[in-house]
Formats: C-alpha cells, structure tokens, sequence
C-alpha cells in the first residue's frame, strides 16, 4: 500500500496494455495487480473498451476490482471496434453492433453504466452521425452518463455534435505529437467537451526505457509506427536523454515530465497512461503538476531537436 496522490485524479489507466493482444508478456497476475496498485495509488478513472482483449479480458478485470464501490470509480468505454473470428481489427460503426456491445461490456464488468462511452472510430462505411445517434440512444436508455467520440478530427467531431450531445473525445498528444493542440483540443475547449489524451508516452518511447539499441520482438507491433523508424526514432532518444537530465535536478523521471507536460495543457481533462505492471503504474500515479519553468525547460529540449 502507498499513500495515494491527490493529483492522480487527473490521470487515468488505460488497459490496453494489459489486453495482451499488441503487449508481449503479460500475465493475468500482472494485469491485476496493476488495477490494484492503481487503486492504491489514487486513481479511480480507468478507460476500457469492449475490443480490449479478444474475449473482453479488460472489462473483466476492471470489473472485479470496482463492482462493489461503484460510485467511487469513472469508467470510460467505447464500442465501435471488435474482432473478427481470425483476430483480425474489424471496424463497426453500425447502430445495432454498437448497442450489443455496450450492453455485452456492461454484463462483463458487472455494472449498469458507464460514465462515458465513446465511439472508439469512425466507421468509413456509416456516416459518423448515424453512429453518434445510436451511441446517444444507450445514453437515453441510462446506460451511460456522458457520450463521446474517439480518433477523429476536429470536423468529425463537429459532425458527431450535429447529431448527438459529444461530452467527451479522446485523442493522442505528448511531447513530440501535438496536431491536437493546434485545432481539436481548442474546439473541444469552446464547446465544452471533455479531452482525453492517450498515447502519452507513445508506447514507452517517452518513458526513459527503451534504449537506443533496442530490438522489438517480431510480434511486436511498435516499430510499424513512424515516430519508431528512422529520424523520428533519433530525434526521440535524443529528447528523452535531455530529460533525463533534467528529471535528475529534479528528482522527476523521464516519465513523469511526459505526463505532467501533457497535463499541462490547456483543455486537457485528463491523460490516459498505459503501464502493464504494478512499478509502472507507481511510477505514473506519482506525477504531479509542474513548474512553468519546467515546462519551459521541457519545451526549450524539444524545439531544440526539431
């Protein structure tokens, strides 16, 4: 047990991680003793999905940990993705798919609602309105507090709005991908909704601890993204060592300058951080707010690599 930190309550723990699906190694045990540390640390928002796990393993787990002190916990879900019988990502924005998911992803946690639930991405083959539409009928129904919409630009969010109240969207941001800053975020601050950022340490990149030399495992999805190939992969190394540095004269870790820096940005409800282990999430759970001119010395590191 640690003593929890009043400023974890903006900071959420995405399960993704622990689905083990694009996670190599982790353990039932693992995926369960992170929740609980998570809990023990202060933090009660937690982000699932019904995709999170080929058979719906994240619900479950959250589920066992948050049924019996429901009112305590915010539980944010989406729906709109699912698996094909091959494991195969299959995209799904129509209204009956997305309203017996929902409801399979309530009976799974065991509970009656969510406090927010989102399309988890536009289907190209709906338009985005007939899904917003649906996902506002399970708010009807009671089933959800608040709706929302994720992975979307700021059009398609304005478009979600046109046809359904949109509470609430998630979007990537950290220190070295900050398209959401320039015109979603403040779109979402003049309407009221509700931003949550993920890809805060961009899969581990910004977490300090994957070096230089590091070889992903074959099944390991991280190197087909762009910011783990060629330039982008340098320019980050480079701006990690630099914080490191800095974490240092601050006793902060390269980790927790990412979430603060993230949480530092204007319109920002809350990050979502990933961890698959209980020293990972004790880690994150500790990040407090940061000084302006750690901010400016964060920024003044990266402008320096660009």
């Amino acid at each position: 047990m640690v003593d929890p930190n009043p400023d974890a309550s903006r900071i959420a723990l995405g399960l993704w991680p622990i689905a083990g699906i694009t996670t190599v190694g982790v353990t039932q045990s693992d995926a369960r003793a992170t929740i609980a540390t998570a809990i023990d640390c202060g933090i009660r928002r937690f982000d699932t999905a019904f995709s999170y796990g080929y058979e719906g393993q994240c619900d479950r787990y959250l589920g066992e940990f948050i049924t019996q002190q429901r009112d305590q916990f915010t539980i944010l879900s989406k729906v709109g993705q699912r698996w094909s019988g091959d494991h195969q990502r299959v995209i799904d924005g129509s209204p009956q798919t997305l309203i017996t998911d929902a409801e399979e992803s309530l009976r799974r946690i065991g509970t009656e609602r969510f406090d927010c639930l989102m399309l988890h991405s536009p289907d190209p083959k709906i338009d985005i309105r007939v899904s917003a539409e649906a996902i506002e009928s399970l708010q009807r129904r009671g089933l959800c507090d608040k709706i929302g919409v994720c992975n979307v630009t700021a059009d398609q969010r304005r478009l979600f709005a046109s046809a359904a109240s949109c509470d609430a969207i998630q979007c990537p941001l950290n220190l070295l991908q900050r398209d959401a800053l320039s015109l979603l975020i403040p779109d979402c601050s003049a309407d009221d909704c509700e931003v949550f950022t993920f890809w805060t340490l961009m899969k581990g990149l910004l977490a300090g601890r994957i070096s230089r030399q590091h070889v992903f495992a074959d099944n390991d999805v991280r190197p087909t993204y762009p910011i783990f190939q060629g330039r982008a992969r340098e320019r980050a190394h480079n701006v990690v060592d630099k914080l490191s540095a800095l974490g240092k004269t601050i006793n902060t870790t390269v980790a927790q300058l990412a979430v603060g820096w993230v949480l530092a940005q204007r319109g920002v409800t809350a990050a979502l951080v990933g961890a698959r282990t209980p020293d990972q999430i004790r880690e994150l759970a500790a990040s407090v707010p940061l000084r302006a001119e750690t901010c400016d010395a964060i920024e003044s590191i990266v402008q320096s690599q660009t």
